[in-house]
């Protein structure tokens, strides 16, 4: 079992690292080329952790995926637990590593997310939205099975970089409580105190999307059911 802890750590500590560190490394999303390289180091990242620890701990890398799959009765609430307080810790690590990174090479900021001042409504619905179609993407596609399953992690990684190509330019994407909290402790000031926001509707978010999908899947079981009935 700490394996799977061990591995939700390490895989957010990749994200958060290669995600964030993209986006400091390349002076922010100041272009629409920079835009689509920040996008794909998410989605890529993701990808990657997706076929490596995947096999050992599904790759949630994400509190609020992980909040889906408890809410989907897939996992306990005890282990669901841990699983983001792994999350939680490897975000913190790996903004850690890009903060020694930063100031060794005399560069500034941490990847953290924000938002303009006056327009926090418009960043709570676009974070609760994106969040929902992301994590309901993950309970779809891991819920297959056969060839579908084995491209789990691509779909994923994928539907990772479209979220972060639309939602760079409202608050830099979190989509993720854990992404957020780790550059946010390095980066102090308005990036912890709009941090709430970035918890609060990921995590409503990926709630919502845990209700739809069992309301898709209990239909799709009926379905199946009415088939084999005809047959």
């Amino acid at each position: 079992m700490l394996k799977k802890y061990l591995a939700e750590c390490i895989g957010t500590m990749v994200l958060v690292l290669m995600g964030c560190g993209c986006a400091v490394m390349n002076g922010g999303a100041v272009s629409v080329a920079a835009v689509l390289t920040i996008a794909f180091a998410f989605g890529l990242s993701v990808v990657a952790m997706a076929y490596t620890i995947g096999s050992i701990s599904g790759c949630h890398i994400n509190p609020a995926i992980t909040l889906g799959v408890w809410l989907s009765g897939k996992m306990p609430a005890g282990q669901a637990l841990l699983y983001m307080v792994s999350q939680v810790t490897g975000a913190i690590l790996g903004s850690l590593v890009l903060s020694i990174l930063v100031k060794g090479l005399d560069l500034t900021g941490t990847g953290a997310n924000g938002y303009v001042e006056g327009y926090g409504w418009v960043a709570f619905v676009a974070e609760f939205i994106f969040t929902f179609i992301f994590v309901l993407v993950v309970l779809g596609t891991t819920s297959a099975t056969g060839h579908i399953a084995s491209f789990a992690g691509l779909a994923i990684g994928l539907t990772l970089v479209l979220v972060h190509i639309v939602c760079i330019p409202i608050t830099g994407t979190s989509v993720n409580p854990a992404r957020s909290i780790g550059p946010a402790l390095f980066e102090g000031g308005v990036a912890l105190s709009q941090l709430w926001l970035f918890i609060v509707a990921p995590l409503l978010g990926g709630a919502l999307a845990a209700l739809v999908w069992k309301i898709l899947a209990v239909k799709e079981v009926i379905l199946e059911e009415v088939i084999i009935k005809e047959d």
